[in-house]
């Protein structure tokens, strides 16, 4: 057995410590789903915390350019596009993939305190305008344009979010274990 090694039961960090928000369990479902969206976000920010940069950027595999910065910056990524862009339909630039690269947001999170302090900046403003759009929306049934699905519900896009956070934080928890040993929710 590996020193480091802890059980899959031990938490992160310990309940009095832990930064996360609690999701309401009574309430409308806006409230719940931005709830659960909330509890994800911090979830990253968690996994990713006590890091410096050549942690946050190390790889998980030789073959793959997945990484804990890398995930911070798809995750920018992926708020733009469904809030800024699909939902409240603004024109948009991408932070970080391009026509020859669409993977850079990964294949391009370069192990430096700027690389680390923009994409945690670019991250939060991100989140910092979907949570405005949220909060601002009239209802759930607010539709937006996916340009493969078409007219999308802000219900949908706010259920998406909350699956890919959680695809990726299992990521990050795989991420984190390689880099320091941590395990837990």
């Amino acid at each position: 057995m590996i020193p480091h090694m802890q059980k899959f039961a031990d938490l992160f960090v310990p309940p009095e410590n832990d930064p996360r928000f609690d999701v309401p369990t009574q309430g409308d479902e806006k409230a719940m789903l931005s709830g659960f969206l909330r509890w994800q976000r911090e979830t990253l920010k968690l996994k990713c915390s006590g890091l410096g940069p050549d942690a946050l950027a190390q790889r998980s595999v030789a073959f793959s350019g997945l990484s804990l910065l890398g995930l911070v910056r798809h995750a920018a990524e992926v708020e733009r596009k469904w809030f800024r862009e699909w939902m409240a339909g603004q024109e948009t630039v991408a932070h970080y993939g391009t026509d020859d690269n669409p993977d850079s947001a990964f294949d391009d999170a370069a192990p430096t305190p700027d690389a680390v302090t923009d994409a945690w900046r670019i991250w939060q403003d991100e989140v910092d305008f979907a949570e405005r759009f949220v909060a601002e929306a009239a209802n759930l049934d607010v539709t937006g344009a996916d340009p493969w699905r078409g007219p999308v519900t802000l219900r949908w896009v706010l259920i998406h979010m909350v699956e890919e956070y959680g695809r990726h934080n299992g990521h990050a928890d795989f991420l984190r274990q390689g880099i320091d040993g941590a395990v837990g929710q």
